[in-house]
């Protein structure tokens, strides 16, 4: 006996097989791969739909063996499909791809280019952001991870790219890491690397490829002693092997000073705009002020300065500037001269508890705490940016006569 279809109407009963099957993959155009994020349809994992007696059978095609995602997408087919036949009436079957059908889809997801190529250098339409400081310790990949949240809140398509290499840390800003303190291993699909997701940003970092120091230890004590060759090397790996998709922002963490990471970035991103982070005390200003004009010696446009541990609000009411004032100001003023376009001091976000925790919980304080002076101070930041105009100007556009 069948299960039972008191779930289906009787408009239900009453298709042809072919009306049955065709409702069904039209619902299955609404499961989405949580991993590469579009609909299974479009990705040609629907191998077959069949109504049968009791409903109807659906066959799947994972990406992988062993996909990391594969209840979830069970889950999602099998309530999708049970909308046109009724609860209990949907069996799910899960295979695989041949690699022949894998090749054919990292090819269609790279859009159509035999070759892997970098898809955010000069030409791109996304906004390519790198973040950058003069020296470490200034809050530069808090705020990154921050921004990005604020900007995916907009309803932006962002993606990170934790740069800093040595001293990576977006993973645990962003909640991305186990009680461990190892972040997730990203899925593979053959040469091409699906990044992770937290809150709407598609993360990737070295920390999610590094072994603990020993069983049971925290990912983020790691040490990685690469130089200028593996820091290019893996740089462009992240920018070509990685899948993002179609961004509306590309946001980098580049690790402090001027040293090969952001010479790299010079080398494979020409086109980025730099947002240069800094400290209020004026003895900042100098090397603030160099991670800035290195990035205009590769070609890339300094858009900002953003002032980090500004003065702090006390209960009755006064500003404690323990770190001084006037850096950022001075930073701007410094990188303004001798160019056509004045670099603007973006915000000045004051020392906050809430910035703090929201680091410490990976749970950024924008979301956290969006009434916090700092999260109001970087919203601030993500709005100036998202509303900055561009030049479509020596940017070849793709429109094709038919």
């Amino acid at each position: 006996m069948g299960p039972d279809r008191s779930g289906a109407t009787d408009s239900d009963a009453s298709r042809s097989p072919a009306e049955v099957e065709a409702a069904v993959h039209a619902a299955l155009a609404g499961v989405i791969d949580p991993e590469i994020r579009k609909p299974i349809t479009e990705l040609d994992m629907v191998e077959a739909v069949a109504a049968t007696a009791n409903g109807v059978d659906v066959d799947i095609r994972l990406t992988i063996v062993g996909c990391p995602a594969s209840d979830r997408i069970e889950r999602d087919v099998r309530l999708a499909a049970e909308q046109v036949v009724g609860p209990g009436n949907a069996v799910v079957r899960l295979g695989v791809m041949t690699p022949e059908q894998r090749q054919a889809l990292t090819e269609r997801l790279r859009g159509g280019r035999g070759a892997r190529g970098n898809p955010f250098g000069p030409g791109t339409l996304t906004r390519v952001i790198a973040v950058t400081s003069g020296k470490g310790g200034v809050g530069k990949s808090t705020l990154t991870a921050n921004l990005a949240v604020a900007l995916a809140a907009r309803g932006l398509s962002v993606g990170l790219v934790d740069a800093d290499v040595h001293g990576f840390s977006i993973p645990g800003l962003l909640g991305l890491v186990d009680e461990h303190g190892n972040a997730p291993r990203p899925t593979r699909v053959d040469d091409m690397i699906l990044p992770p997701v937290a809150h709407g940003v598609k993360v990737i970092s070295i920390g999610m490829f590094v072994e603990p120091t020993s069983p049971g230890g925290r990912g983020s004590s790691v040490a990685v002693a690469w130089r200028g060759p593996m820091l290019h090397r893996t740089l462009q790996q992240f920018l070509t092997d990685v899948y993002f998709g179609d961004l509306d922002v590309l946001l980098l963490d580049l690790p402090p000073g001027t040293g090969d990471v952001a010479i790299s970035l010079g080398q494979l991103l020409p086109n980025a705009e730099v947002v240069v982070v800094t400290t209020p005390q004026p003895a900042a200003a100098d090397v603030a002020e160099r991670s800035g004009l290195v990035a205009r010696q590769t070609g890339q446009r300094v858009v900002g300065v953003v002032e980090n541990m500004a003065g702090f609000a006390q209960p009755d009411g006064s500003v404690l500037d323990l770190f001084g004032e006037g850096g950022g100001a001075e930073v701007a003023r410094r990188l303004s001269e001798g160019v056509d376009e004045a670099v603007p001091l973006l915000a000045s976000v004051p020392l906050s508890v809430g910035l703090r925790r929201g680091g410490d919980d990976g749970v950024p304080v924008v979301l956290a705490e969006p009434d916090d002076p700092a999260a109001r101070a970087i919203e601030q930041v993500a709005e100036t940016l998202a509303r900055r105009p561009r030049s479509l100007a020596g940017r070849p556009l793709d429109i094709r006569v038919r």
